[in-house]
């Protein structure tokens, strides 16, 4: 167990709900909500994180994850800055262009790579330790489709504003934009990236009749 790589990776949790915390609270200035949605962002990053470790894990897989950095603007080789330039900013600078009423959320990415196991797993002749595009959509789907899930679970347990939330989360993670989670769905099946949009709006559109 790499502790470095955990500690790490609770790191970018923390920084990414405090960001989210303070742009959804804008332009309110109570710590009390600041603190309570960041438990809620935590706790709704946290959920696709292992849902997407879990997921890889099966595939002998191994999830990184990163704070969103943009570094490709274009489709040509050279359309790209020279350093990847960090998004942390893009939930405060969108709520403050729209006074709160619109707040980008998808702030970390993650890229895949074999565990030693698949790289060393055999069938006949054949080595099988590449890491599809169509695997690399699939552990993205899981985790929107685990904050789907615990969005309906946290409803009915009377967790109203996580519900939302949660399912605002899935539906921002579909934005197939940059190397975020809606690209790696997009760009590895255009058929499972519609699925996935029909189901996460039908569940958006449900949420938004919680009173």
């Amino acid at each position: 167990m790499d502790l470095k790589k955990i500690g790490n990776e609770l790191l970018l949790i923390v920084l990414a709900a405090i960001v989210l915390a303070i742009s959804f609270n804008y332009p309110r200035t109570s710590f009390v909500t600041i603190l309570s949605l960041f438990g809620i962002f935590a706790g709704i990053i946290l959920v696709n994180t292992l849902a997407k470790k879990f997921f890889a894990s099966n595939l002998e897989t191994e999830v990184n994850q990163n704070l969103w950095a943009w570094f490709q603007f274009g489709f040509g080789k050279k359309d790209h800055f020279k350093k990847p330039l960090p998004m942390i900013w893009m939930p405060i600078l969108t709520t403050l262009l729209t006074k709160g009423i619109f707040v980008w959320m998808p702030l970390i990415s993650f890229d895949v790579s074999p565990k030693p196991e698949r790289i060393t797993r055999r069938h006949g002749l054949y080595r099988y330790t590449e890491v599809t595009e169509w695997h690399i959509a699939l552990i993205a789907a899981f985790g929107i489709i685990a904050n789907i899930a615990v969005g309906i679970v946290g409803y009915f347990a009377g967790f109203e504003t996580f519900a939302k939330l949660s399912v605002l989360y899935a539906v921002w993670s579909l934005v197939p934009v940059s190397n975020l989670d809606g690209s790696k769905i997009f760009f590895g099946s255009r058929n499972l990236w519609f699925a996935m949009l029909v189901i996460v709006l039908a569940v958006f559109f449900w949420s938004l009749t919680i009173v």
